[in-house]
């Protein structure tokens, strides 16, 4: 039996790493790391900053996921962040991601 949880735990870990890279693949591929990075101030703030500020808010992918793909200004400074080339799919994964940071 414990040998069976390790296992599917191991498993879950593997799924979860893969998502992690291909939603990482995905932010490169839309040209976000062009103003992102993860852990430091580019053109836009730092991945862990946006985690950090919407943590704990339950509406902070659906509000992530609609500033990726229509773009925003005014939350992070003067610089606005243009409209994304991206699905509602690729906006909500690119969202989770930001906030897994």
């Amino acid at each position: 039996m414990k040998a069976a949880y390790i296992a599917i735990m191991a498993a879950a870990g593997i799924v979860m790493t893969g998502q992690a890279q291909a939603d990482e693949a995905l932010a490169k591929a839309k040209n976000c790391m062009t103003c992102h990075a993860v852990d430091k101030k580019l053109v836009g703030p730092a991945y862990k900053e946006v985690a950090a500020k919407y943590k704990g808010d339950k509406a902070a992918v659906a509000t992530l996921a609609a500033k990726i793909k229509a773009g925003g200004k005014g939350v992070w400074g003067a610089i606005p962040m243009p409209p994304n080339n991206v699905t509602e799919d690729e906006a909500k994964k690119l969202a989770t991601w930001v906030l897994s940071k």
